[in-house]
């Protein structure tokens, strides 16, 4: 394994913000300094817990994973060309797996991204085995593969011309709008095989949006994503998810975005409630904390058995999105948790070909 630190900066030269997402082609006078915020100094040792944003580059030994049966997610295999997240969603579920690298599933995970570097061509090598029988692969079930990195590293390019090659069917979901990017290849990969495409939108409050996605394109831009697609006749759907208790949950919030999902040309609305696993848990409850402490008591009892809300809450929630479908006229898609591994589906995504097992835990946590 390589681990090189590339520093990512925040601001331009002439202290301009970034934008999140939608990064221009590098320029040979500006590589090294792009736009996509990555730096290519000398190797330095990564430690745990410090503040520089790093990409740690590795050569993956496998790219293809497959999801044990018992994990209860619509797909047998996933494709994860990144681990960790620069999106920095307080409350993503995968945040544990940074801790299989020895980091933390805090600041780590948003700032220390492992690069697959090798992800195309190793990709088009397992397609072409004589044992891989075409099965549809889901990318975007850990983390997302249009993240900031992928300005820079340009792997999605590589993976979808591979599945477009081999004709092998596959899902995307996503919060990046750069996936625009690619919509050359996306458009040419569903002429020859079945191409499903998803953007995860919980919300469209902005406010919100600012504090809990804090390097996620804002939803309205994600729903011009759903918008494009619509143009150009490949169906799009949208994940609304997380809902999250006491922020996202009423009635009112719903049907506002609801409205918008539909406005926006979505084939259908999926809505899934916050769940909370290890590692999520601890960074959502310090953040719940810092900008919500009212709403820990809240907190504290719908997740004080586990993981999952109580099945009678997110009926209720589920009830409210499709009752604002019906009345917006969009379809319903069957629910299916496209962001969620199982715990040995996570694991053994190391990019290293390392398949360690880990068995689901009957222990349940509370959130405090």
């Amino acid at each position: 394994m390589r681990w090189e630190g590339q520093r990512v900066t925040g601001v331009h030269a002439g202290g301009v913000p970034e934008l999140p997402l939608d990064l221009p082609e590098e320029r040979d006078s500006e590589r090294g300094t792009g736009r996509a915020g990555l730096r290519l100094p000398d190797p330095v040792p990564i430690e745990a817990g410090t503040a520089e944003t790093y990409a740690i580059e590795i050569t993956a030994k496998s790219i293809i994973n497959r999801v044990p049966g018992s994990s209860g997610v619509p797909f047998e295999w996933t494709l994860n060309p990144y681990r960790g997240c620069g999106h920095a969603c307080r409350y993503c579920f995968a945040r544990n797996t940074h801790t299989y690298l020895d980091l933390d599933s805090g600041h780590d995970f948003d700032s220390k991204v492992v690069v697959k570097v090798n992800a195309g061509s190793l990709l088009r090598r397992e397609l072409a085995a004589p044992r891989w029988t075409g099965e549809s692969i889901a990318m975007g079930t850990n983390t997302d593969p249009y993240q900031r990195a992928e300005g820079h590293y340009r792997l999605m390019r590589e993976i979808l011309a591979a599945l477009r090659d081999a004709a092998n069917p596959f899902s995307i979901l996503t919060k990046g709008t750069l996936i625009l990017r690619d919509l050359d290849l996306l458009r040419e990969a569903a002429e020859r095989t079945r191409v499903s495409v998803a953007v995860s939108v919980g919300s469209i409050d902005e406010a919100l949006w600012r504090t809990v996605e804090p390097g996620a394109p804002s939803p309205l831009r994600r729903l011009d994503v759903v918008r494009r697609f619509a143009e150009v006749g490949i169906g799009c759907t949208v994940l609304m998810a997380p809902i999250l208790p006491g922020l996202s949950d009423s009635a009112e919030r719903i049907e506002h975005t609801v409205a918008a999902i539909a406005r926006a040309g979505a084939e259908s609305v999926t809505p899934l409630v916050l769940h909370l696993r290890p590692g999520a848990r601890e960074w959502y409850h310090a953040w719940l904390q810092r900008e919500h402490p009212e709403l820990l008591p809240l907190y504290e009892r719908l997740y004080r058995h586990g993981a999952y809300a109580p099945k009678a809450y997110q009926r209720r929630v589920a009830e409210m999105v499709r009752s604002a479908e019906q009345r917006h006229g969009l379809g319903t898609a069957a629910a299916a948790n496209f962001r969620e591994g199982s715990p040995e589906e996570q694991r053994s995504d190391t990019g290293t070909g390392t398949r360690n097992e880990c068995a689901r835990s009957s222990e349940q946590l509370t959130l405090f």
